[in-house]
């Protein structure tokens, strides 16, 4: 991401090429068309070196550096320098051109700072003083009738407005556009501190998820060691056997889930791009969802035995969440439609449901951890959040669109192939994977 003066440097390269076609065509139709004979060989050579300075300073900013403040002052005050030559050989303060010095001024009050900005106005005074010392009066008049004739002081005055006109353009242009280029800049600087603090989020999210694994380890051996005991007691019933032997089941169903939630919290490497076909890709996703008969999937513009390269298991967790939360805001009855399309950039899925929507005040906040409209015990906000989270890494985004009383849509977009690289040992990676996305 290029820094405020790389951006200020690159507008005004363009503004410098800018002013040496003007300048050009300025000199060549005062002294052809208004046959002011001025003297074209300093004036092109003058020219000749902002050409020469432009273009290296051009070539010099390919390349990744820093630009500081003092190399902007440094080529602001080289045009202020070679403004002066041209106004020296072309009628000096009495040309009407004079006013652009102040083109330089206001640019300095917007992409410098202060010191440096009054610096220049110092190098502009001076300057321009030094006009009334030494100059080429205009061709075509002596110095006592230029005062007195009056075609010169009406061609004198409608020059100025020419100027005017021209100042207030060029500054005005590229006030806005530098403007404009700066607040893109804030913008993406915005994204990547929410993106940074989401990661933090997701990183606490791990410690907390390796913390419940170890705490919770013990309470759910004891949980198993009594479920075995009751299943042994001869006085129990055939039903009440079964319940305690269920009980025994899914607490070695949730201490396989928490083994597995450590080794992921502590692995020493993470996730790697496989290739996966559409159809596997949200087999996986809807593979024992609760309510899967209720899906509707359909798969569009994607060729025969064409496959993707996704980090699997984080993919699948993040679609599996959005499909879950629109199981759930749905009735018994209602479907849910999954759309998979390929699109020329990538792939877009789409999760739309029938539920009561979201009022907009939801709407702003879905997404946040920990954030929830479901009763106690259905959730804990987190689908969306890590969602997102692994769409963004995958170079990708989520959007979420809902209207009351008519659904929710749901858009997952990621690239054919990832812009950025998946790094498993990110606290998305870690995060989509110890924690059940949707709950």
């Amino acid at each position: 991401m290029r820094d405020a003066h790389a951006i200020n440097l690159s507008w005004l390269l363009r503004l410098r090429w800018g002013a040496v076609v003007a300048q050009a065509a300025l000199i060549l139709g005062a002294h052809f068309v208004l046959e002011m004979h001025l003297p074209l060989v300093p004036l092109f050579a003058t020219i000749g070196v902002a050409v020469l300075s432009n273009a290296a300073l051009g070539v010099w900013s390919r390349k990744p550096r820093a630009v500081h403040g003092w190399t902007l002052w440094g080529v602001m005050a080289l045009d202020v320098v070679l403004l002066t030559v041209l106004l020296a050989f072309s009628g000096g303060p009495f040309n009407p051109f004079s006013t652009l010095y102040l083109v330089h001024i206001a640019l300095a009050a917007v992409v410098l700072r202060a010191r440096w900005t009054w610096t220049l106005v110092a190098l502009a005074l001076g300057c321009f003083g030094a006009l009334f010392v030494r100059h080429l009066w205009m061709p075509g008049e002596d110095a006592h009738a230029a005062h007195h004739h009056m075609d010169a002081v009406r061609m004198h005055l409608e020059g100025m407005w020419a100027a005017f006109g021209l100042a207030a353009a060029v500054i005005v242009y590229f006030v806005q556009r530098v403007t404009r280029a700066l607040a893109e800049r804030e913008a993406e600087l915005d994204a990547s501190r929410e993106v940074t603090a989401r990661n933090e989020k997701l990183a606490a999210l791990a410690t907390l998820a390796a913390g419940a694994a170890h705490e919770l380890s013990t309470p759910l051996s004891t949980i198993a060691v009594v479920a075995r005991e009751l299943e042994r007691r001869g006085e129990l019933s055939p039903a009440s056997r079964e319940d305690a032997q269920l009980i025994r089941q899914q607490v070695a169903r949730c201490r396989d889930i928490l083994v597995q939630m450590a080794a992921d919290a502590g692995a020493s490497h993470g996730e790697a791009f496989v290739p996966l076909s559409p159809a596997l890709l949200v087999d996986g996703a809807l593979e024992g969802l609760r309510g899967r008969e209720r899906v509707q999937v359909d798969v569009q513009g994607a060729p025969p035995g064409e496959v993707m390269s996704v980090p699997a298991r984080a993919l699948t967790h993040a679609i599996r969440g959005v499909v879950k939360n629109a199981l759930q805001a749905s009735s018994e009855s209602a479907r849910v439609e999954l759309v998979l399309t390929r699109q020329e950039a990538g792939w877009r899925l789409l999760v739309k449901d029938e539920g009561s929507g979201m009022a907009a005040e939801v709407l702003s906040r879905a997404g946040e951890p920990f954030f929830t409209t479901k009763p106690q015990g259905e959730g804990m906000g987190l689908g969306l959040f890590l969602a997102r989270a692994v769409l963004d890494q995958l170079g990708g985004r989520l959007e979420v669109r809902s209207v009351p009383g008519k659904g929710t849509h749901v858009e997952l977009t990621w690239p054919a192939r990832s812009l950025r690289q998946f790094d498993p040992l990110s606290p998305v990676a870690r995060g989509a994977s110890l924690l059940e996305p949707g709950t």
